[in-house]
């Protein structure tokens, strides 16, 4: 009887301890956070990303991992936003567009012009408009974008040599846009022909001339060497392109106040290494371009504006357009 007392009050004794041991190595496991996007290495919000990695693991002592994956290796870019909804991945850096189907009010960052210049889209996006943006798109899609990093002004950029002054000169012209509706109404707002084709399929889509040109900030066209099977490139100026690094909402939840912290200070510094390296790029790249053998054109900015902002008013689209916000953003621009 005297043995198993003893036994009992050593069980008694150990499990505490046990249990304690147990919690140390829970807490002092590494959260791990998966981001995945579609953009090549060389991309400026790809290195963003390799920024992010390194910034949440330094301020987070190793308390936070993050793993990185490009190229589209982990999921193609019309599966990364529903991969992170899922829980598939944690993090993605996606854009307005593909978030416009759970969001129909969202469109409106998808509509050409809307922003008139590189400081009106990041005063608006990484703002308060930006902030009450993307708390309604947390809670109505379970995926919370951070913020905005600037993927760059998006020009026009054919197979052909072929100006193009006004949106008339793009009838007949089969552009590749991203496949989602929001973009395929935004080529046609330019004038083309949208044809679906993803990302990681674009540059053998126009060596085998399947499309005719494609829409990408300049960074973007010569990064994935698109420069390398096309002749020309107009200037039209007609999205100032982002891209929102958006985490999965119960994961954000699942943070801590100072895990979130960590986060949002990779969040920022990634926003910083992506826009300084796209403004700095798109100063140097139409030499660049010219050099290469490409033909440089400037459309008429007016002639386009009006014209797509007339078509985006007067669309479906806007009817679902949160007009006080949409107030906002032009206020903001003025």
């Amino acid at each position: 009887m005297k043995k198993l007392t003893v036994v009992l009050l050593l069980i008694a004794m150990a499990l505490p301890m046990a249990f304690a041991q147990g919690a140390a190595e829970s807490a002092a496991k590494p959260v791990e956070l998966v981001y995945t996007m579609t953009a090549v290495p060389t991309d400026a919000h790809a290195g963003a990303m390799r920024v992010f990695k390194e910034t949440v693991e330094k301020a987070s002592g190793g308390q936070i991992k993050v793993l990185t994956y490009d190229s589209a290796s982990l999921f193609k870019q019309e599966q990364e936003v529903s991969a992170v909804k899922s829980g598939q991945a944690d993090i993605t850096a996606t854009s307005a567009s593909w978030l416009t189907d759970g969001s129909p009010w969202v469109s409106m960052f998808t509509a050409g012009y809307i922003f008139k210049t590189y400081e009106h889209m990041t005063s608006v996006l990484n703002g308060p408009i930006g902030a009450e943006v993307f708390e309604r798109i947390a809670k109505e899609q379970g995926i919370r974008p951070l913020g905005a990093e600037y993927l760059g002004t998006r020009q026009l950029n054919l197979v052909q040599d072929k100006p193009i002054k006004t949106p008339a000169d793009l009838k007949g012209v089969n552009l590749r846009m991203p496949n989602s509706d929001s973009w395929i109404f935004l080529g046609k707002a330019l004038g083309a022909n949208p044809t679906p084709i993803s990302f990681s399929e674009l540059y053998m889509a126009l060596q085998t001339k399947t499309v005719d040109g494609q829409d990408n900030p300049l960074p973007s066209t010569k990064n994935a060497k698109f420069y390398e099977v096309t002749k020309s490139i107009t200037i039209t100026n007609h999205l100032v392109d982002s891209v929102w690094p958006a985490i999965n909402e119960k994961k954000w939840q699942s943070l801590t106040e100072q895990q979130k912290g960590w986060v949002m200070e990779g969040v920022k510094a990634g926003i910083k290494y992506c826009d300084e390296t796209n403004l700095k790029a798109e100063a140097e790249l139409v030499d660049f371009f010219k050099q290469a053998g490409l033909k440089i054109y400037y459309a008429d900015l007016d002639a386009f504006s009006d014209h797509v902002l007339k078509l985006y008013l007067a669309s479906d689209y806007a009817k679902t357009w949160d007009k006080a916000m949409f107030e906002k953003v032009q206020a903001a621009g003025k």
